[in-house]
């Protein structure tokens, strides 16, 4: 906010604009200017002023999110003397606009309870707001609002109050907590018949369940309880109030996940939910899908509560297989969305079996898992109307896929063979309808790669029949069947005389357009598979990729039919390869020539990222084995690709896409003949780095990468190789040195990384005797920080390689100039990385990034422990002691075991150990 604080009716002017102009740019305008103000200091009072004033309702919800935003991210501006008058101020404000809008009341309910976690002086802040407010009827709902959200924000992300204030305040509400039960059932029991109240309660209650503090023996017996089931039985619960209840029925059941330690809960819950049947029974005759999807996710809750002792103890006590019987009876629904919501407990069903690996206890549950699979198979059905072939993009397509890969999850306990077979006599017996048929195939499909298909005359007999199918059968039983026939490509590689009819039979779905992508990725998966066999028919293939658009295939279909060919290539005898690949490569050239003649002709510019794309797989996957001292087939192809390749990369040098596959199918061609592509170096180097000083794409700098893997252990190759990191790093610099560059460019900073790890890996002294060493730590210390996956991994390996070539003595010639070089870095930059670190995993990094870390810290150790432990001393005592509110961050006690934990740990994971959990101390 520039030039001071701005007026109110500037404010209310900027409010109406945004939720009233009807030009988007005014809206635009307005948003960007009120989210200034938001950021400034001023916003704390400006909104504290549009909440007493009650104008209307947009800027008193403008005010309250400002609130709850300032409370929630930028408590630290206000000086703890303030505090008190700032919650005296926010009760005031709820009490006063408690009835103009629910979602006012919502943000400033928040905002009362972030202060009141961050706010260690406020004491008992659940006693005081009950004592306050629980005789007024009309200040009742605000009341339960803020009692709900208070436990919500215990664990929010955005709240860095550190886990010493946090066991403080969980242990503090946990106190109370019987406190609030209490006012719940009161409320519950005096609100007759408004559901908006009996809403609220329940909502309420779910928030403390899922903070794990009510205690079990009061809930057990509790009058709430029963209202609850109660709730759930009664036919004429509306639709609102019902949800209420199954989420805080499951709220409650996912509390007690240990169930030992909560035993008289855990046995009214079961009981409770066993007493649901009927309701459900109800809920379907009247076709009440809301109502039916609740209980099915309340039986699924239950049933992933009770997993252990079922699995442990079946059909005793709480191991009671009731509750499978509930999960089936949902099963037998008719939609579909109602057994999905189960799915997931019946992986982790057969996931803990799979583990137990006990024959007796399989048996008792192969009944319940054969019923499961026939329900699923029956889901499986297109409708009897269905045109055309199944969807697989569409939600009944995804349902579809996600059963496919149950069925492979359970499929063991079983019998994947008989199973198969099961299925295939009933299509042999009957002559059931085409969508029954289909549903078949589909299932026999997921199961067919998990049997033995070592002499099994089932399975060889099932690809007979199946290539018979005549063309006339509905076209989904068509696609399903060559589905099928894909996945048995290892049955095929074990009978090659069924080679010839199945390649037939897939040539035929190849031509038809509905068919044709299905095929191709059929015929793809027996090239993998039956790579020596396939041999023989590699005209057939080249034929097939010569005429590829041709065939009505998807971009993946077609990519994946190349994969194929290029995997049977490599197969070919050495002298064959050569001539074979150029044939290959032909169309793909003939087509990007083509390309490049037109846009000169026409000054346009046209997309070659399809064939760039198709010289990019075959590349990457015609690998033959090349024995020593003979020169690569591939390599002269590809050094007569090259001048077409440098050419499009320097017609579409501007656009980002096109460059990055340029560089994928370089980087496949230098990984294909290794060694042998060493003329083309000179000339890619110097095109890659002339490009790079105009249009900085990072996908030149993961180039660059793959060629220092490949060259930089040739001697003759490291100065042009370093030659080019220089010319690299200059631009790239320059980037990140803008403001906000690193976080602008996490691939440019990922991608780097790349490059210079290459380079510590293959020719550290090389790297580390030269002058740009200095930058490049410099970048990466500052980069640490960064919160981006990929780009913060990068950075960490690269730091981690960089000390570890000081460390390992592989009784190479260069390990004392090695030492030393590291040595001179480390005298330089040690202290100022071990903060950096530090700080970064405490006040920037998420939890993931933290082993990563550990490692660098891991390594720094190992090189000289002794000024590690000085320097990360040097840093604990640079570390906050209080957060914001003035609560305690840390104690002495804390600093100095983690400083001990640390140093004298002997091996990196104790390190990791430690370091999570003092960062906890800081989040």
């Amino acid at each position: 906010m520039e030039g001071g604080k701005p007026t109110l009716p500037l404010v209310f002017q900027a409010v109406q604009a945004l939720y009233h102009d009807p030009d988007p740019a005014g809206k635009e305008r307005a948003s960007v200017w009120l989210g200034e103000l938001q950021r400034s200091m001023y916003a704390w009072e400006i909104s504290d002023q549009l909440l007493q004033l009650k104008q209307d309702v947009e800027s008193c919800y403008f005010a309250a999110q400002t609130m709850k935003m300032k409370i929630q991210t930028s408590f630290y501006e206000l000086p703890p003397e303030t505090h008190t008058s700032l919650r005296d101020s926010l009760l005031s404000h709820i009490q006063n606009l408690k009835d103009l809008s629910p979602i006012i009341v919502t943000q400033l309910a928040l905002a009362i309870a972030d202060l009141a976690l961050q706010m260690p002086s406020w004491k008992g802040c659940v006693h005081t707001l009950i004592e306050k407010y629980s005789n007024d009827v009309s200040s009742m709902p605000f009341l339960i609002e803020i009692l709900t959200v208070l436990p919500e924000e215990v664990h929010s992300r955005s709240l860095r109050i550190g886990a010493n204030r946090r066991t403080e305040i969980i242990e503090d509400l946990a106190y109370y907590s019987t406190t609030v039960v209490t006012l719940l059932v009161t409320c519950a029991e005096k609100s007759g018949h408004n559901e908006k109240m009996f809403i609220k309660v329940f909502r309420c209650l779910g928030s403390w369940f899922n903070l794990g503090v009510l205690d079990n023996n009061f809930m057990a017996s509790n009058q709430l309880l029963m209202i609850l089931f109660q709730v759930l039985q009664r036919d004429e619960t509306s639709t609102n109030l019902h949800e209420a209840a199954s989420d805080c029925v499951c709220s409650a059941l996912y509390a007690i996940e240990n169930v030992a330690i909560h035993m008289p809960l855990a046995m009214q819950l079961f009981q409770g939910v066993l007493s649901l049947e009927t309701a459900y029974h109800m809920a379907v005759a009247r076709e009440d899908l809301d109502k039916v999807l609740n209980y099915c996710r309340i039986f699924t809750e239950l049933s992933e509560t009770f997993l252990e002792m079922t699995v442990r103890t079946p059909g005793q006590g709480m191991g009671d297989l009731r509750t499978l019987e509930l999960l089936l009876i949902c099963a037998g629904h008719p939609q579909y969305e109602v057994v999905e919501i189960s799915f997931n407990f019946w992986y982790r069903l057969g996931e803990n079996l799979y583990k137990m690996n006990d024959p007796a206890i399989h048996r008792i549950f192969k009944p319940y898992i054969q019923r499961l699979l026939h329900s699923l198979a029956r889901h499986c059905q297109l409708d009897p109307d269905h045109e055309g072939v199944p969807e697989d993009t569409d939600d009944f397509g995804e349902f579809r896929m996600r059963v496919s890969d149950l069925v492979k999850d359970v499929i063991f306990l079983v019998g994947s063979m008989e199973c198969f077979s099961q299925l295939y006599s009933t299509l042999k017996e009957g002559n059931p309808p085409w969508e029954v048929t289909e549903a078949v195939l589909f299932i026999m499909a997921a199961i067919a790669k998990s049997i033995d298909p070592e002499n099994n005359p089932t399975l060889t007999e099932v690809l007979e029949q199946v290539v018979l199918l005549p063309e006339t059968v509905h076209i989904a039983v068509r696609y399903t069947s060559i589905e099928l026939v894909g996945e048995m490509s290892e049955v095929i590689d074990r009978n090659p005389c069924m080679l010839d009819p199945v390649l037939i039979f897939l040539m035929k779905g190849l031509r038809e357009k509905p068919l044709a992508s299905v095929a191709a990725k059929a015929i793809h998966n027996i090239c993998s598979v039956c790579r020596d066999h396939m041999a023989q028919h590699f005209q057939g293939l080249l034929n097939i990729a010569r005429a590829l658009d041709s065939f009505a295939l998807s971009t993946e279909a077609a990519v994946g039919l190349l994969k194929g060919t290029a995997l049977v290539l490599a197969r070919l005898p050495l002298e064959k390869i050569a001539e074979c690949l150029n044939d290959l490569c032909a169309v793909q050239v003939m087509a990007l020539r083509k390309l490049l003649a037109q846009d000169s002709n026409s000054g346009k510019s046209s997309d070659p990222t399809v064939w760039l794309d198709r010289l990019a797989v075959i590349f990457r996957h015609t690998n033959p084995i090349v024995e020593n001292g003979q020169t690569h087939p591939c390599q002269k192809v590809i050094q007569e690709i090259w001048p077409v390749l440098s050419e499009t990369l320097n017609a579409h040098q501007n656009d980002n896409r096109i460059v990055e596959r340029c560089c994928r199918c370089l980087r496949f061609a230098v990984r294909c003949v290794g060694k042998g592509s060493a003329s083309l170096l000179q000339p890619l180097v110097t095109q890659m780095v002339s490009v790079y000083q105009v249009y900085p794409h990072s996908c030149f700098l993961y180039l660059g990468s793959i060629l220092v893997d490949e060259y930089g252990m040739e001697e003759g190759c490291r100065q042009g190789l370093l030659d080019m990191l220089q010319a690299l790093c200059m631009p790239t610099f320059q980037l990140l040195e803008q403001p906000n560059g690193l976080r602008n460019h996490p691939d440019t900073v990922d991608d780097l990384f790349r490059l210079v790890t290459r380079f510590v890996q293959r020719s550290p002294v090389t790297l580390l005797s030269s002058s740009i060493i200095v930058h490049i730590i410099q970048c990466a210390i500052a980069a640490t920080t960064l919160d981006h996956r990929d780009a913060n991994c990068s950075v960490m390996k690269f730091i981690r390689d960089l000390i570890h070539t000081g460390v390992t003595n592989d009784h190479e010639d260069d390990f004392e100039t090695r030492k030393r070089l590291i040595g001179q870095v480390m005298e330089q930059h040690g202290q100022q990385l071990v903060t950096q670190l530090i700080n970064t995993c405490c006040f920037c990094l998420p939890p993931y990034t933290l082993p990563d870390v550990a490692e660098v810290l891991w390594e720094i150790m190992l090189f000289d422990r002794p000024t590690f432990c000085r320097w990360l001393e040097t840093t604990l005592k640079g570390l906050p002691k209080e957060t914001a509110g003035g609560a305690l961050s840390v104690t002495n006690k804390q600093l100095t075991d983690f400083h001990k934990q640390v140093t004298s740990a002997e091996e990196c994971k104790q390190v990791c150990w430690a370091i999570r959990e003092f960062t906890r101390l800081y989040r």
